[in-house]
Parts: structure tokens; sequence; C-alpha cells
């Protein structure tokens, strides 16, 4: 497993964080998914023979929020 820390703008409410987690969670390779609201960034562990940090960020860019690598 791998661990990434994306940065985002644009959450304000534990809503976004929720959406944050729930759309990096449908990923699949993704093991855990910890989004802190306080630090605007997310802490990813991942299998990185199935998925990347490519996907993560327009997965969270998708979402409407602004992913920061």
């Amino acid at each position: 497993m791998q661990t990434t820390i994306i940065n985002i703008k644009g959450m304000t409410c534990m809503g976004c964080v929720r959406s944050v987690k729930n759309v990096v969670e449908k990923i699949s390779g993704v093991g855990s998914v910890e989004v802190s609201l306080e630090n605007a960034q997310v802490t990813i562990q991942f299998d990185a023979a199935i998925a990347c940090v490519d996907q993560f960020r327009q997965a969270i860019e998708d979402a409407g929020f602004e992913a920061i690598i």
C-alpha cells in the first residue's frame, strides 16, 4: 500500500468532507481515506498497481473541488 496526501480547496463543511470521501472510496484499489476539513486535505492509502493519484485528483475535481497535488 502507498499513501498520498492531496490538498483540497473548496471544502467548507462536513458535507464537503463526506462528498470527497465518498468519491475517493469508490475508486478500485483504495484501502482507506481520511479527509480533514481543518487541514483541507485528504490522505489516501491505496494499491499503486490498481489506482493512481491522477484518478483521485480527477474524482475530487469532478465532485466540485480543487485538488492540489
